[in-house]
């Protein structure tokens, strides 16, 4: 799908892994609802045919601060091909919570003029080696320059200490792409999720250790116009290859325009 946007002047999220059930709709909803809170009201576009990030809009109680929501897979299960979005004239971040499948042939849409991409892992060895290899296409097939610092990793409920893991950092590390957090495996992200908050809404003696966690990412994110690294000179090839080796065996349309 090609989604059309009437502005060039947004700060464009997206949040995507081919691999369902890794907490796309989690980052993506609590993001919303973090610059929510901070204002202007922001755009969330949910593309995922199961919906979850409408229904979170659907629930957001009246006296919390407003999020805009856009049910794009309802255009694409009509049959349309392009889906132009009009954003209201205060509207400054828009975040795209794609869904699971994400072919290869989708990737340059999916990430074209995107200015920040989050990829969210799970614990398990072959979630870790699945996003491995996306991120692996992601930067040859979708031509991102590493230097814009466009792409960040982030974690939910792994174990520091195992194999996985350390192949997963030691495969970001070479390629300059920042894990930002892991977050706990917490049951305040459902509370949350089931009222239409983010934990941000929730009671701070609750949250404490979860905000902690999430202002990692809500930090890197406000810094989206400032991300630079210079030059970056690797083979992603052979970085590609190296990783796979170190990894323990196992058995995987969206474009903004002004």
């Amino acid at each position: 799908m090609l989604i059309s946007l009437d502005r060039d002047d947004l700060h464009k999220i997206v949040v995507l892994n081919p691999k369902g059930g890794s907490g796309k709709t989690t980052l993506a909803t609590n993001i919303a609802g973090y610059y929510s809170i901070l204002g202007p009201p922001p755009m969330l576009v949910d593309c995922d045919p199961q919906g979850f990030s409408t229904r979170w809009v659907d629930k957001r109680p009246d006296n919390k601060s407003e999020v805009h929501g856009v049910a794009a897979f309802e255009e694409s299960i009509a049959g349309f091909r392009t889906v132009n979005i009009e954003t209201r004239p205060e509207t400054e971040t828009v975040i795209v919570d794609m869904p699971a499948g994400v072919t290869n042939d989708d990737i340059r849409y999916v990430t074209y003029d995107a200015n920040s991409i989050l990829i969210p892992v799970l614990p398990s060895p072959i979630d870790i080696y699945c996003a491995s290899r996306f991120i692996a296409e992601l930067l040859l097939n979708a031509q991102l320059d590493r230097r814009d610092c466009q792409l960040a990793v982030v974690a939910n409920r792994t174990r520091e200490n195992t194999n996985s893991y350390t192949a997963l950092m030691r495969f970001l590390t070479s390629l300059k792409i920042p894990l930002l957090t892991s977050l706990r495996d917490s049951q305040n992200y459902i509370r949350a999720a089931a009222s239409g908050l983010c934990i941000y809404e929730l009671p701070a003696y609750q949250v404490k250790k979860d905000i902690v966690q999430m202002d990692a990412v809500t930090d890197w994110l406000d810094k989206w116009q400032t991300r630079h690294l210079g030059d970056v000179d690797l083979a992603v090839e052979g970085l590609v290859e190296d990783s796979y080796s170190d990894t323990t065996s196992m058995p995987q349309h969206i474009r903004v325009v002004g």
